[in-house]
């Protein structure tokens, strides 16, 4: 990461025309700030007129020093698998529901930017998640993930027949609607819904969370994030993996798909006094009275 920030990268939520008064906004106070603001080539589209260069992500993630990512939990999901390989760290402001992953505010985001290009910021390191699938041992797809990868049946299909391998150990065979491998960041999300355990961020862990098992007896399991995981297909068919809600693929017979945690961490600056625990409180309603 380089610091101080001197050319800076504005993202908007995707088809979202809304977020162009309050990103012109943005883009103006740092832009008298001293900071050089190119912008997204899709966000572009919602400016009219605007004065700032239009890149794409990937020239983005080679010319600047930090990304500002204007939309919801989907979005910085999104722009931190293209950017996080790069080393761009990333600030959020939300415009979502949840926003665990976008701290600042349309409100406070001014504010806290002004401290932020001073220097005061938290680092925070996030993992991703690597995955391939094989078919006759030739890999025939390949992604990457910052919440988590779903196997999963379609539509009406029957369960979903696998068996999962950890660095090459037998673990089990599974009957279920599926199977969830999550990072820490994404056991707020599906896995949580799933039953499975919250992890704080800082971890390396990951988790496998079986989704509507047919036997009880098949409970979330926590494996290191070096960890390599096989789920190899049994008596399946119309059976999908995705990533992230984003991409996904199609899945036959025998297909392998090997799991594991990505070298590269995703780079999250939150501003002074951020707390992860405030945030579980504020996003889960922890803090109401009963």
């Amino acid at each position: 990461m380089k610091f101080p920030f001197q050319t800076v990268a504005l993202i908007g939520k995707y088809k979202a025309p809304e977020i162009a008064e309050p990103l012109l906004r943005l883009a103006a106070f740092l832009t008298g700030q001293g900071v050089k603001v190119v912008v997204d080539s899709l966000t572009a589209e919602h400016l009219k007129d605007q004065p700032y260069p239009a890149l794409t992500l990937e020239e983005i993630g080679r010319a600047v020093d930090l990304a500002i990512v204007m939309g919801g939990d989907g979005t910085m999901l999104n722009i931190a698998r293209t950017l996080s390989p790069c080393g761009v760290p990333l600030v959020g402001v939300n415009q979502g529901r949840l926003g665990f992953l976008t701290d600042l505010t349309l409100d406070n985001m001014q504010e806290k930017l002004a401290a932020m290009l001073a220097g005061k910021f938290i680092i925070e390191e996030r993992l991703l998640i690597a995955a391939r699938v094989l078919r006759d041992d030739v890999e025939v797809f390949r992604a990457l993930a910052f919440n988590e990868v779903v196997v999963h049946r379609s539509h009406i299909s029957s369960m979903v027949e696998f068996e999962v391998r950890i660095d090459g150990e037998y673990l089990s065979n599974q009957r279920a609607d599926g199977l969830i491998v999550a990072t820490p960041t994404g056991s707020t999300a599906y896995a949580l819904s799933a039953g499975a355990p919250i992890l704080h961020p800082n971890l390396n862990v990951l988790e496998l969370v079986p989704i509507c098992p047919h036997s009880l007896s098949n409970r979330p399991i926590v494996v290191n994030s070096s960890s390599v995981l096989e789920i190899l297909m049994h008596r399946s068919s119309d059976i999908r993996v995705r990533f992230d809600s984003h991409t996904q693929f199609d899945l036959q017979l025998h297909d392998k798909i090997i799991v594991t945690g990505h070298p590269q961490r995703a780079c999250l600056l939150h501003p002074e006094g951020h707390s992860y625990y405030h945030t579980l409180r504020e996003k889960l309603l922890w803090n109401q009275t009963l």
